[in-house]
């Protein structure tokens, strides 16, 4: 019984698992759990030990254990993330055209899916198993909005020597990625008429005035920071909401910002940091953490053992850094080293016509392939 990755992803695709909490309330095609019960079913047929772990109710993840013929003493685990974003009915076609392959979650991440089940079945079927090194695969959930799943297994105890979370890397080895932080600002007047704004104090204005100083100086102060592989931390405006209609003075406003953060930083520092700007500035800001879970950096040393062996299992010659967010530090804040390798490009996550090159699919499987078959 083979197992050919592009078959998988095509399977993978088919099957919807928008994250609940960026689709409508019962929408149908919200929910893991049918590529969950796929990936079960694929892992008991293959005689891998299966483990189910809830979530949330209806969202669990998938744990696909190879044991090893002797006594285990270490564990490496292979942890892509099974939850897309929003698709449509179309984006759950799967099309091929040339070394394209279509569909949501092509690369984000059910190609990364689909290269890791397909090695490690590869290596059960083989009948040469490690002796001393369990492999697991762990398909985890909501990685696209809260990472609740990588969150339940680090809280779980459950420990590794290494964990390779499948992102779209073009085929990298990923040791650093930045941390990121989502904070609602919120400026404070007093009503009036439009007629006479004089006697009000405008909301608007002042959050203008925090718009202007953070895209401007506090960015700026931002760039003179920097990380061998990230570049410098970033801060970026996304949205601002403040006033009912034009002929009153608006007396509150919101302004929601992403603040990216270098190994170091944190989300209370990061806070921090901001009040005494806003305080020196003469603007009144209260503050508020969006998000209510920690989404630190990750950085893992390049020089570890597993490290070094996977990255000359991929040919690379040195660690590479990326901007996003993603379940490696979530794992490595739980004990785990993590590092983030997979198929695919992540400009082409998210998007409407998102793909992942099938050559890239069958280079990531390969690069898996040898670095597994390597354990003792």
């Amino acid at each position: 019984m083979t197992v050919n990755p592009a078959k998988l992803l095509r399977e993978l695709i088919a099957l919807p698992s928008v994250n609940p909490s960026l689709a409508p309330i019962g929408d149908p095609l919200a929910g893991e759990a049918r590529v969950a019960d796929h990936l079960e079913s694929l892992g008991r047929k293959h005689r891998l030990d299966v483990e189910s772990m809830e979530v949330l109710p209806g969202r669990r993840n998938v744990l696909l254990r190879l044991v090893p013929s002797g006594r285990p003493n270490r564990r490496i685990v292979l942890a892509p993330h099974i939850d897309t974003v929003g698709a449509t009915p179309a984006q759950l076609k799967p099309r091929t055209n040339g070394d394209r392959l279509y569909g949501r979650g092509a690369c984000d991440t059910k190609g990364s899916v689909a290269a890791m089940l397909s090695a490690l079945l590869a290596l059960a079927r083989s009948g040469r198993r490690p002796e001393n090194t369990e492999i697991v695969f762990a398909g985890l959930v909501d990685e696209e909005y809260k990472q609740l799943g990588s969150r339940r297994l680090a809280a779980s105890r459950f420990t590794a020597d290494l964990a390779i979370v499948g992102e779209p890397t073009r085929l990298k080895v990923v040791t650093a990625h930045k941390g990121d932080v989502w904070l609602r600002l919120f400026t404070r007047g007093k009503a009036a008429h439009g007629a006479t704004p004089h006697l009000g104090r405008n909301a608007v204005h002042v959050a203008a005035r925090v718009v202007e100083l953070l895209e401007g100086p506090y960015a700026e102060s931002l760039r003179q920071r920097s990380h061998p592989l990230l570049g410098p931390p970033t801060i970026n405006v996304g949205a601002i909401a403040g006033g009912t209609q034009p002929n009153i003075v608006p007396d509150a406003c919101e302004i929601q910002v992403d603040r990216r953060t270098l190994p170091g930083e944190s989300c209370a520092g990061v806070m921090r940091e901001l009040r005494a700007v806003f305080r020196e500035a003469g603007l009144g800001v209260r503050l508020v953490d969006q998000k209510g879970v920690n989404c630190d950096p990750l950085q893992t040393d390049p020089t570890t053992p597993l490290v070094s062996e996977l990255m000359r299992a991929a040919g690379a010659r040195k660690p590479v850094g990326v901007h996003y967010f993603c379940d490696a530090a979530v794992l490595a804040e739980g004990g785990i080293p993590s590092v983030v390798f997979g198929p695919g490009d992540i400009a082409q996550a998210h998007t409407a016509d998102e793909w992942i090159s099938l050559r890239s699919l069958e280079s990531a499987t390969a690069i898996l392939g040898r670095f597994l078959r390597a354990q003792p």
